[in-house]
C-alpha cells in the first residue's frame, strides 16, 4: 500500500514526471480558485447575496473571529494568511474522499512547503510591523549570547508544524488501512467521516498555531487593531 503520493507517477512526457503530490495540489488550487469565483463573480451592491455567498461570509467570519482571539495586531493581514492555509488544508483533506484523489498533505514536501511559508511570514510580519532592528533585538533578547538558541527556537516551531501535519495524515492513512484489513465492508463509510474529521482539525491546528507564531513577533511593535483593520 502506498501511503504518500509521492510514489504515484499521474504525467509522464519524457523525464518530465508528475507524481500525484504536485497534480493533486494544482487540483486543490483550482477548485478554490474556482468556487471563489463563482461565489463573488456578482459581488455587487445591487445584487442580493445567495446561499453560497452568504455561506463563504460566514466562514470568513467565524475565521477572523478564531484570528481575533488570538491576536488584535493586524488582524486582516493574519486572517488572509492563516485563512488561506485552513482553506487548502481543508479543501484538500476534504477531496480526499473522492475516490482516486490522494490529499497532498499526505507528502512530507507539501507539509514542508507550507511550514517553510510560515516560517518566512513569521519574521516578514515582525519586520513589518516593528522593522529590521526591532525584530533583531527581540531575538537578541534577553542577552545576543542567545541569538543562536532564539533561531533554533524559530525553526523548531516550523519543524513541530510540519511533522505534526505530517504525522497526523500518515496516521491516519494506516488506521484506514488495517481497519479495512479488518472489515472493508463497514469501516469505508467509517473512516471517510473520521478523515474529514481529522482533516478540518488539522487544518484548524495548523492555521491557528501560524497566527500565534506570527501574532507572537508583533504583540510589542503594533497598536492596537483599528476599525479599519477590520475586513
Amino acid at each position: 500500500m502506498e501511503l504518500t503520493p509521492d510514489t504515484s507517477i499521474v504525467v509522464a512526457i519524457g523525464s518530465l514526471r508528475l507524481n500525484a503530490t504536485i497534480v493533486n495540489t494544482w487540483i486543490v488550487m483550482a477548485v478554490l480558485v474556482g468556487v471563489s469565483w463563482l461565489v463573488t463573480r456578482r459581488l455587487r451592491p445591487d445584487v442580493p447575496p445567495g446561499r453560497w455567498r452568504n455561506a463563504l461570509e460566514v466562514m470568513v467570519e467565524l475565521i477572523q473571529g478564531q484570528i481575533h482571539a488570538v491576536t488584535r495586531t493586524a488582524v486582516r493581514q493574519v486572517m488572509i494568511f492563516s485563512g488561506t492555509l485552513f482553506l487548502f488544508i481543508a479543501a484538500a483533506n476534504l477531496l480526499a474522499i473522492i475516490p482516486g484523489f490522494r490529499s497532498p498533505m499526505g507528502s512530507l514536501s507539501t507539509t514542508v512547503a507550507l511550514t517553510l511559508a510560515v516560517l518566512l511570514a513569521v519574521p516578514a510580519f515582525g519586520i513589518m510591523h516593528g522593522g529590521v532592528r526591532h525584530y533583531l533585538a527581540r531575538l537578541a533578547q534577553p542577552s545576543i549570547i542567545v541569538l543562536p538558541f532564539n533561531l533554533i527556537g524559530e525553526l523548531s516551531k516550523g519543524v513541530s508544524l510540519s511533522i505534526r501535519l505530517y504525522g497526523n495524515v500518515m496516521s491516519g492513512a494506516v488506521i484506514a488501512a488495517i481497519l479495512l484489513g479488518i472489515a472493508p465492508f463497514f469501516f469505508p463509510v467509517v473512516m471517510d467521516l473520521f478523515s474529514l474529521l481529522v482533516g478540518f482539525i488539522q487544518a484548524y491546528i495548523f492555521a491557528i498555531l501560524a497566527a500565534v507564531y506570527i501574532s507572537s513577533v508583533m504583540a510589542d511593535s503594533s497598536p492596537e487593531v483599528s476599525p479599519e483593520d477590520m475586513p
